[in-house]
């Protein structure tokens, strides 16, 4: 009889599970502001959305009255954006870039609100080639075509990178595919030869790979959202909250969250040669 009573305990343990939801503050939505500046006209745009609560399916509300300027302090010029119905996005008037090693200021007014956020356009490393291998399935690897990027990274400081992978267009946005490096473990990562081994690609695929420097601010951002994508809201998970945003509030009442990037690019494409 004890042994049916201790049995008769363990499965209602394991049979009494229900979801649990946890009750997070809701508040008012705030703009969110997502810009980017490089050394390559073509990728440079600012986003502006109204936040949602986290457990919100729904698209975020795009904000589309916003005054958008990009300075450079270092020169004085002033570079409006315009907003793009098809995009809902900003763009830059004429689809300039900007100057190694030139500072750069973010400015967005909406609602009588006024937001900032700077950034140094720093020098890009050197990425002298990209390799493919095909390697057969093991265990935690996928058959197919990896790539391997070499290069030097001269620099004693602000090595903080993000690689995007863009496959036939498509760029890879998953949580998986963030991928980030800093210099932890030092600069000699291009040297020996850096392998995207998350990424097993197809004969015939066509992918560009956009290699980019940031500053400090930015890369910290862009390294708590991936940790808060990676939140499934377990017990041993964190409450969820916000990355640390680099832009700031200089006239207004109402707080806004994102970041500003300001990097140079290097892209390079490769077609993936069966043998």
């Amino acid at each position: 009889m004890k042994k049916l009573i201790t049995l008769f305990c363990v499965i209602g343990l394991f049979s009494c599970q229900e979801e649990v939801f946890l009750e997070l503050e809701t508040i008012e939505p705030v703009p969110v502001i997502e810009g980017v500046w490089t050394d390559s006209g073509t990728l440079n745009f600012v986003k502006i959305t109204k936040s949602k609560d986290f457990y919100d399916t729904e698209p975020n509300e795009v904000i589309e009255d916003a005054v958008v300027v990009i300075r450079n302090l270092s020169t004085g010029l002033n570079i409006p954006f315009r907003f793009s119905n098809q995009a809902n996005r900003y763009f830059p008037f004429f689809h300039v870039g900007g100057t190694i090693g030139d500072k750069y200021q973010l400015s967005v007014i909406w609602n009588d609100n006024e937001y900032v956020s700077e950034g140094i356009l720093l020098e890009p490393p050197v990425l002298d080639s990209i390799i493919y291998e095909f390697k057969e399935e093991r265990i935690f690897r996928e058959e197919g075509y990896y790539l391997t990027l070499y290069g030097k990274i001269p620099f004693t400081e602000n090595n903080n990178y993000r690689v995007r992978v863009i496959k036939n267009d498509t760029l890879m946005n998953n949580r998986n595919d963030y991928l980030l490096f800093d210099d932890t473990f030092g600069t000699s990562i291009l040297d020996n030869g850096f392998e995207l081994t998350g990424f097993p690609f197809k004969a015939n695929d066509r992918i560009r790979l956009e290699l980019y420097r940031l500053n400090k601010d930015a890369f910290d951002y862009i390294n708590q959202l991936v940790s808060l994508l990676f939140n499934d809201g377990g017990l041993f998970s964190p409450p969820p909250q916000n990355p640390q945003s680099n832009i700031r509030k200089v006239n207004g009442e109402q707080e806004a969250i994102g970041y500003f990037m300001v990097s140079p690019v290097l892209s390079e494409t490769v077609t993936i040669e069966p043998d």
